[in-house]
């Protein structure tokens, strides 16, 4: 009963008997403490929480079963994940940190990184051995400052052979050396013979913090008197500056006449939605005020905003940025790359023009993340002002599913091209991002020209037993999230954690 759970969140972790531990801040604090924050966090906000038993508001009886029941898990990571609905196959993007720092600096575009983006690739699924290419270098990093550059392998760490069990571990750290391979397709158009030779070149590269620009090419290009404009897009970030300076590039477009868009997002993993929607707004500028997309929360949630503030759980498109007027191309088609890699705000952005404009999806299917997260701090209301200063934990759970205006969503396996223009990026031609003979962004060149071009034939060559395994962003927690940047108003979340 919800009486119940107030009287628990006041009281329990003032009398219960419980163990201490030692928080990142070296303060010791009861684990039912942060156990309580967990549940009471997870009761409230989880979008699945009426698949979870645990999470019923009439799950005890008493304080004391509470008690028993938060002093049963030995860590509330333990407590986090036995609340999760359907890890496998629903819930794949739900998670807790004990440092909410870090999480913070990650949203704002702070990493650390020695500037290689890389993928991994094997070449058989009974062949353990790994093998990493570079798909792209950051600026003013280690990497750029050794001269690695796109399409460049490697196999090994420190002279240890990738594997997959040990690649993550061998590049987690903050120093390491790669060790050059080179790529061999044994001179006939199959890959079931292709090969990486060992060299002896290596290349030795360091970590430290940076701030990656989620802008990383921006061009226009004339294909035959036609203004094509090409943006590589590789995080929606949502600071203020980068929302600004995506807002500046659309205006460089603008300014040149552009009235074609290719937008890469093969290798973004998503982001802020309220710059999902800005950047939506920028492509088009006619559709100012219509439903960009919409939410559907847990039942509580969903009732009390039906009641009292529908207009939250829409988000429309936009013609401003805090006051400063977007720059828009008023487009009616806009090409898309993607990979497998492409996910959460990136699938948003997709999905929720759909409706409204051609969008030419190029490349291969998307991750499937249609789920939006918040994070949550041990407060009064869940937000950052008066969090607990005795711990960093926090969570950053799903807590609604997105929905075009069609009402299209659960797109879990991913959001697919039309069967002509699925191309698979090829590790041996990965071209140059942002060259017309790049083969992704040859196909949509072709498409506009009219010649029906398609990509060179190395990249055409059949690579089915080849399969891309993992990358850096895998690396980074959360890289894959949908998060919202609007307030829920207080008086709605004590509605929702009393009624």
């Amino acid at each position: 009963m919800r009486y119940l759970k107030a009287l628990i969140l006041i009281l329990i972790v003032s009398f219960s008997t419980v163990s201490c531990f030692e928080d990142n801040d070296d303060n010791l604090i009861s684990a039912s403490q942060i156990n309580d924050f967990v549940w009471k966090g997870m009761n409230t906000f989880y979008l699945y929480k009426d698949d979870v038993p645990d999470l019923a508001n009439d799950r005890f009886p008493s304080n004391d079963d509470y008690a028993t029941y938060l002093n049963g898990f030995n860590s509330p990571f333990d407590l986090f994940e036995s609340l999760i609905h359907q890890r496998e196959t629903v819930d794949r993007f739900s998670w807790i940190v004990d440092d909410y720092i870090a999480l913070e600096q990650l949203f704002s575009g702070i990493i650390t990184s020695n500037g290689m983006e890389f993928g991994i690739f094997g070449f058989s699924p009974t062949d353990t051995n790994r093998y990493g290419y570079v798909r792209y270098v950051l600026p003013n990093t280690s990497a750029a400052s050794q001269g690695v550059k796109r399409g460049d392998i490697f196999y090994a760490i420190n002279g240890t052979q990738l594997t997959s069990d040990n690649w993550r571990s061998l590049t987690s750290t903050d120093n390491y050396t790669i060790n050059i391979g080179s790529y061999e397709d044994s001179g006939t158009p199959e890959t079931t013979d292709d090969f990486v030779t060992n060299t002896s070149e290596t290349v030795t590269l360091s970590k430290t913090q940076y701030t990656e620009n989620p802008i990383l090419t921006n061009k226009v290009i004339d294909v035959g008197g036609i203004k094509v404009a090409y943006l590589m897009y590789n995080g929606f970030t949502g600071t203020d500056q980068f929302n600004a300076e995506l807002n500046d590039t659309f205006g460089a477009f603008k300014s040149a006449n552009a009235t074609e868009l290719v937008l890469d997002l093969r290798y973004n993993p998503g982001g802020s939605v309220n710059t999902a929607i800005l950047l939506s707004s920028m492509i088009t500028g006619q559709f100012t005020g219509d439903i960009f997309s919409t939410e559907q929360w847990n039942s509580e949630f969903q009732q009390a905003f039906e009641d009292e503030n529908p207009e939250f759980l829409i988000s429309r498109f936009v013609n401003n940025n805090d006051g400063a007027a977007l720059n828009s191309l008023n487009l009616s088609r806009v090409f898309i790359l993607t990979t497998r890699s492409s996910a959460s705000a990136s699938e948003l952005v997709i999905n929720s023009l759909s409706p409204y404009i051609n969008v030419v999806q190029i490349g291969t299917s998307t991750t499937g993340k249609y789920q939006a997260s918040r994070t949550l701090y041990d407060s009064p209301n869940f937000s950052r002002s008066g969090a607990n200063p005795s711990h960093t934990y926090a969570m950053q759970p799903l807590i609604f599913k997105s929905l075009n205006v069609n009402g299209a969503t659960d797109y879990f396996n991913g959001l697919f091209p039309e069967p002509n223009n699925i191309l698979a990026e090829s590790i041996r031609n990965l071209g140059v991002l942002g060259d017309v003979n790049e083969p992704l962004l040859a196909r949509a060149i072709s498409i506009i020209d009219g010649t029906g071009k398609s990509s060179s034939p190395a990249s055409s060559k059949s690579e089915n037993n080849i399969k891309i395994t993992g990358s850096s962003k895998d690396l980074i927690p959360f890289s894959n999230e949908m998060y919202i940047d609007k307030d829920i108003p207080d008086d709605l979340i004590k509605r929702v954690l009393f009624e």
